[in-house]
């Protein structure tokens, strides 16, 4: 008897394709279950850098722009310059009226000699005049006691009287010299602290249209780029007015906003990779630097009330500064406000 032979299975593809695809499937979750035991990642990510608003110190009508839109500025280049006319006929007063201020000190000093002059006169004036009463005051005892025995006249008495009068209204005339002397001085000396005060005030007017002369050119206050350029020559600008953004391209760092959930071993120091939505070949390394104490939410313009009743429990943000690393390779391509991905290894 005849032993009947096995028929032999067929070779099926389809079920070594999707042999494949399960193993594939199996070590792609597995790895990403290995890989998600050692870092945190997140997409709500971005790149940041330090916005410096240029503002109009000053009023007036712009003279003349000297960058373009978008343009790369170095620190202390000029930007704009704006009408100065004005400001220079105004630090000109302000000069011609310090100089003012001095003439009259010059002349309150020159008034305080003259009136120490005029004291010195009317003291040794006094001094004559007491010495000239003292000798009218004598003749009168002496000319009193020859008139009591007889030895002169009536008229020569009188004379001797009148000689004392005359001398004490001289002397009371010269008393006065000396007081009016010494208001005279006083007086003076008040007027010179008064015009050192207006000098210190000419000077610090001086000083203030000297700066607001300085303010109509302005200078990039850091390296970067230019933003958006809104304004342009002819235009009247007010202070306070923001004419140019300058993004500071010395330095970028990355805020990544982690969910709540994945703060548990997360700390300041551990190793974090950022990879750039608009550059997925370039890998960037980095370190955590900080993390907020409070969630995006609580510092957000109008926080949440959880009081009114109304209460969804929605798993909160906290941002992380990230610092990259050897940052001058990658400046080329950071822009503020990139998009990205980044992960923190924090296992």
């Amino acid at each position: 008897m005849e032993t009947q032979e096995k028929p032999k299975k067929k070779f099926n593809p389809a079920l070594v394709i999707i042999g494949i695809v399960v193993l594939t499937a199996a070590f792609i979750g597995i790895k990403s279950w290995l890989h998600s035991r050692h870092y945190e990642s997140t997409d709500n990510a971005s790149i940041e850098a330090t916005n410096l608003p240029v503002l109009a110190r000053v009023a007036g009508y712009i003279d003349s722009v000297s960058v373009k839109d978008y343009g790369t500025v170095t620190a202390g280049q000029l930007l704009l310059v704006i009408d100065d006319r004005e400001y220079k006929i105004a630090l000109q007063q302000a000069e011609a009226d310090q100089q003012s201020a001095n003439a009259d000190l010059e002349n309150s000093k020159a008034g305080l000699e003259n009136a120490l002059r005029s004291l010195e006169l009317a003291k040794s004036n006094l001094e004559v005049q007491k010495a000239r009463l003292d000798k009218s005051r004598e003749d009168m005892k002496r000319d009193q006691a020859l008139f009591e025995d007889g030895s002169i006249t009536t008229k020569q008495l009188d004379d001797s009287k009148s000689n004392q009068l005359v001398a004490q209204r001289i002397y009371n005339y010269n008393v006065d010299q000396v007081g009016t002397a010494q208001a005279q001085i006083r007086t003076a000396n008040a007027q010179i602290q008064k015009s050192q005060a207006q000098i210190e005030t000419r000077k610090s007017l001086v000083d203030q249209a000297r700066l607001k002369l300085s303010f109509t050119k302005i200078y990039a206050p850091a390296t970067g780029k230019i933003g958006r350029r809104g304004i342009d020559k002819g235009q009247y600008v007010q202070p306070g007015q923001t004419l140019f953004t300058i993004i500071n391209s010395e330095n970028f760092w990355v805020i990544a906003n982690f969910k709540e959930t994945q703060l548990e071993k997360m700390k300041e120091g551990q190793e974090a990779n950022i990879e750039l939505d608009g550059y997925p070949d370039l890998k960037i390394k980095g370190k955590v630097a900080s993390m907020s104490e409070a969630t995006g939410a609580k510092v957000a313009l109008l926080p949440p009330d959880n009081s009114t009743g109304n209460f969804v429990k929605i798993t909160q943000r906290v941002p992380v500064k990230i610092e990259i690393e050897n940052l001058k390779d990658y400046k080329a391509a950071l822009r503020s406000g990139l998009s990205l991905t980044a992960e923190v290894k924090v296992n």
